[in-house]
């Protein structure tokens, strides 16, 4: 296997014939990338949501059930959806929301009102 100038591994070993064979039969990186895209696009909030909720899985358990965090099961897309919001802007709710405002500065509005429409359906 060959290194780079950096002398890690390669990512892989195709190269040649054997990266063009994969190219044409995938359409290489740039319509993969475009395929995951629309995807995304084609993607429904609760769909959208269930992906960015596994940050969440940690502290506030897989079915929402709480753990270290909350329970979250049972509440409404706009009751999460305010909290989160209430936390982006700072706001104080409980014993943990210096993490929660960590957690909710990186979200969007998007991110936020996913999140939310997935966490309803737990």
């Amino acid at each position: 296997m060959e290194t780079n100038s950096f002398q890690q591994p390669r990512v892989h070993g195709c190269v040649g014939e054997c990266y063009e064979k994969w190219k044409d039969e995938t359409g290489g990186v740039v319509m993969m990338a475009a395929a995951q895209a629309e995807a995304r696009a084609a993607a429904s909030p609760t769909e959208l949501g269930k992906a960015a909720y596994a940050g969440c899985i940690a502290c506030h358990g897989q079915k929402g059930e709480g753990g270290v965090g909350p329970a979250l099961a049972g509440q409404t897309a706009s009751e999460i959806y305010e909290k989160l919001v209430q936390y982006k802007n700072g706001e104080t709710r409980g014993n943990q929301s210096a993490l929660m405002w960590g957690q909710s500065a990186m979200l969007s509005d998007d991110d936020m009102n996913n999140i939310a429409a997935f966490v309803e359906t737990l």
